[in-house]
Formats: structure tokens, sequence, C-alpha cells
């Protein structure tokens, strides 16, 4: 398997796995190559940063070798693919400018919040029910606590974009 950046007219850059560098030639050459965002099939390799291995003396003695290697290649992963017309620039651009007022939305309305976690399912519970004032929270609450919440008439939304806790923040 090989891995290589790819570039669109459009300047979208992308990568793609291929079987070789010749499977790739081959399947570009058929226009079966195409932008991962705005589906056009001219698209070139892109500039990529070469992988450099350590010189033999040179590397960390933990690190165990390879001793057995698979007989075939892995299977890939299965991605979702459409063969639907990938929409216009214009289009693209219109979606990438409500997502991102949507993103700032959000971080507006979290710099207003308090984050409370995995108790948030509580929290709010509580606040509905009068024992604790109300105030703006967001935190995390699987389907199942997130429905119940819900059902019992407590209003709760789901944010849009994921929330990185404030203790996993680097």
């Amino acid at each position: 398997m090989i891995v290589y950046d790819l570039k669109c007219e459009h300047d979208h850059v992308f990568e793609v796995w291929f079987a070789s560098s010749q499977a790739y030639e081959d399947q570009r050459a058929r226009g079966l190559v195409a932008c991962a965002f705005c589906g056009s099939t001219e698209v070139g390799k892109a500039v990529m940063a070469p992988r450099l291995n350590a010189k033999g003396n040179q590397r960390e003695t933990g690190v165990p070798a390879v001793t057995d290697a698979p007989s075939s290649p892995p299977e890939p992963a299965p991605v979702s693919v459409s063969n639907a017309p990938a929409p216009a620039p214009a289009e693209v651009a219109k979606l990438q400018a409500v997502l991102h007022a949507l993103a700032q939305a959000q971080a507006r309305a979290l710099e207003q919040s308090t984050w409370v976690g995995r108790d948030f399912a509580d929290r709010a519970r509580a606040m509905h029910y009068g024992e604790e004032d109300h105030a703006p929270i967001h935190g995390q609450a699987d389907p199942d606590e997130a429905a119940a919440l819900v059902e019992e008439g407590v209003a709760v939304a789901p944010l849009p974009f994921p929330v990185i806790p404030p203790d996993a923040k680097n």
C-alpha cells in the first residue's frame, strides 16, 4: 500500500491510499481519482513531507522489531461514497460559511456556560426540578440519558460540534 497527498485544480489537498504507484497512475489516467471535497478529477500529487527512518544505530532500543509480516496487505476500511454530483464551489463556500457561523455561535454560548462533564444529566435534572438554581451548563450525556431528559421535559439540546473537556486541552 502507498499513500499520496493529492491536490485538485481548486487547491483542495486530500490523502488517498493505493495498492501501488502503478495503481494510482492507472486510476488517474482513467479518471477514477476525484477530489474528496469537490469531485474534480483534475488531480495530481501534492508536495509531501518525506518519511525518514532513523539509522539502524540510532533507533530506540525499546521498540521491538516486526518479525511476522502478513502474507497479504490488510483490507482497507470501507468508506462512504456517492455518485451524486459534487456541489458547485459557490455552494461549498456557502456551506463552509454557515458551519463557521454556527461554530462561532456555539463558542460564544459556551463562554457563558459552565462545563459539568459527566454530571450534566444530574445537574440539568436538578435545575429542572428546582433543586438547584438555573444556570447555563454544558457537559456529556450518553444517548439514553439525553433521551430520558427530553422525556422528562428537561430543556436540553445536543451541541452541533464536539467540545473538548477543559481538563483534556493541551
